[in-house]
């Protein structure tokens, strides 16, 4: 994948002159991929949001190489939607070409995906710069685990920002997608790790769990 480097500042129109069209592209090409396969929407979701998490939304797990963040424990097997991300930055490059870099498309796919399954829209400001760097290690590190304890998890988002709202939203992309939860996994437990969360999202875990495992 050809990935272009652009200046720091971030702004909304970022593209306003150089890409007017791009906000079009990226829906168009998002929608058809989600039309063929509904969970497409989570997977692209579930990819901005790993990618993030590791030197921030620079598009390096898009980057391929032996040691990168695809084959990290949370990515490996499991990452998916690098087909859609070609396939809309190509339709980009015949319209932009050398303009609009990979990283700004997943955060536009991303946010698109979440829109068009029904979820709420937000205003994604463009003008990264992609990363030249992808490591696997650092991605281990860096991004939740589905081996770990929601301590550890909850740990992790807080160093990016984030909050347990966030950790119910995201997680898995259970929002709008699909998991595989056993039922020993974490059920409806009310461990003290689980104490951690309010009521409202211990209710929504649950109903996630349930329907995961019928």
């Amino acid at each position: 994948m050809l990935c272009v480097a652009v200046r720091s500042q971030l702004t909304a129109d970022f593209y306003s002159k150089t890409c007017p069209t791009l906000p079009q592209i990226v829906r168009k090409v998002v929608q058809n991929a989600i039309k063929v396969e509904m969970r497409m929407a989570a997977s692209l979701l579930r990819l901005h949001f790993h990618d993030c998490f590791v030197n921030g939304c620079d598009g390096s797990i898009l980057l391929d190489g032996t040691d990168v963040e695809k084959f990290s424990v949370a990515n490996i097997n499991s990452a998916r939607g690098f087909e859609v991300v070609d396939a809309i930055k190509s339709a980009v490059e015949s319209q932009c070409s050398g303009v609009v870099s990979c990283a700004d498309i997943l955060a536009l796919a991303a946010r698109d995906s979440t829109l068009l399954s029904g979820g709420p829209s937000w205003k994604v400001l463009l003008g990264r710069r992609d990363g030249m760097v992808s490591s696997q290690a650092q991605a281990n590190l860096s991004l939740p685990s589905p081996f770990e304890g929601l301590n550890a998890i909850i740990a992790k988002f807080a160093a990016v920002g984030l909050n347990i709202t966030d950790v119910v939203s995201l997680s898995g992309s259970h929002t709008i997608g699909l998991a595989n939860v056993p039922p020993s996994a974490i059920g409806c437990s009310t461990s003290q790790e689980l104490e951690l969360l309010t009521a409202h999202w211990i209710q929504i875990c649950c109903l996630i769990c349930k329907a995961c495992v019928q």
